[in-house]
């Protein structure tokens, strides 16, 4: 992986736990999002594609990000890229350590 490639930046988003108001346990995944990691990454497929649902016809906007390789991101964080929030749908490590492959469907789409 050339670092040349790596022309974008994207920031790795996680939920944080939030407070119920009430004085009782924090509920996990119902905080403000905060930015765990901000990394270089190179866009490798970035289209739109349109599928038929039971609720009728629906289009996803799909983005593959490649970046070096970073432990502690899962697939229940999301990605902001570009003033948008990107759901990961998939982690694909290249090689050993060496980078990941990240798929991902655009948030409300």
């Amino acid at each position: 992986m050339r670092a040349g490639k790596l022309d974008n930046v994207i920031d790795i988003m996680r939920a944080t736990d939030g407070d119920d108001g009430l004085g009782g346990p924090p509920i996990p995944g119902m905080g403000p999002p905060e930015s765990i990691y901000e990394l270089r990454a190179q866009i490798i497929e970035a289209n739109t594609e349109e599928y038929i649902r039971a609720w009728g016809a629906s289009t996803e906007r799909l983005i593959i990000f490649r970046t070096r390789h970073v432990d502690d991101i899962q697939v229940g964080d999301f990605i902001k890229y570009d003033d948008r929030d990107f759901n990961i749908k998939e982690i694909k490590p290249i090689g050993r350590r060496r980078g990941l492959e990240i798929r991902c469907v655009a948030r409300g789409a």
